[in-house]
């Protein structure tokens, strides 16, 4: 547990040394503990060190932690999300990372409806068009979000991005400035549920260039819990 919170201590003085370059305050920068393959024990204790948001890649492991995880926090859905799974979490998350269909939006919209909720989420846009990512074009996300605006149980709160890993950081940059001006100009746009508050972008090997950029939502699990076991 030693490690977890000297790793903590790092990255939050990361955040800092990065909103100081760019005269941002850091208390506007939410750190997400992504806690993929952690064992719910470890999760529990690490939230002693004042995490409070809380991201996963699945939606079962979403479903096998929430009641395990003592304290309360914020739930993100990061990774892919099908539309047969939306029903096992759309109770349970604060806010969906990972539309990119209006597909998976309907199916959100239609769940959220069912329960009496108006679900958070964000678009995800890949900007550097890997083709083993998911998200959606530039292009094509004026369609997206005029498509969201008739759906009563979704409210879009921003964009995500996920960049390549990069051996050198700094080349993702540009991704993350794109990203940026992006967001800046749907900031107008004039649909009452579609209001951009979150830039979820950056992860453990790039999230300072993130921030420099604009992010305002990162990403981090090595940078926490160090590298992870995927044979479990």
């Amino acid at each position: 547990m030693e490690n977890i919170r000297d790793n903590l201590e790092e990255v939050r003085k990361n955040i800092k040394i990065a909103c100081e370059k760019v005269n941002r305050n850091p208390n506007d920068v939410t750190l997400i503990a992504v806690t993929k393959t952690i064992d719910d024990a470890i999760v529990n204790e690490s939230l002693k060190y004042d995490i409070t948001d809380i991201g996963e890649n699945k939606p079962q492991e979403v479903q096998r932690k929430f009641d395990l995880i003592t304290k309360k926090v914020k739930w993100h859905l990061i990774g892919h999300l099908q539309r047969n799974k939306v029903k096992y979490i759309i109770d349970k998350v604060d806010l969906i990372h990972s539309v990119d269909s209006e597909r998976l939006a309907m199916e959100i919209n239609n769940r959220a409806l069912g329960i009496g909720k108006v679900m958070d989420i964000l678009i995800q846009l890949n900007i550097s068009n890997e083709e083993t990512k998911f998200g959606i074009d530039r292009d094509a996300l004026d369609t997206l979000l005029l498509s969201i605006s008739n759906m009563a149980n979704i409210r879009v709160r921003g964009l995500m991005t996920m960049a390549p890993y990069l051996e050198n950081p700094e080349d993702t940059r540009w991704i993350f400035k794109k990203m940026k001006e992006i967001f800046e100009d749907l900031k107008d746009n004039e649909y009452n549920n579609i209001q951009m508050d979150y830039l979820s972008m950056g992860m453990t090997n790039d999230y300072m260039i993130a921030i420099e950029e604009g992010a305002n939502l990162i990403r981090i699990g090595t940078g926490i819990y160090g590298e992870r076991d995927y044979s479990k």
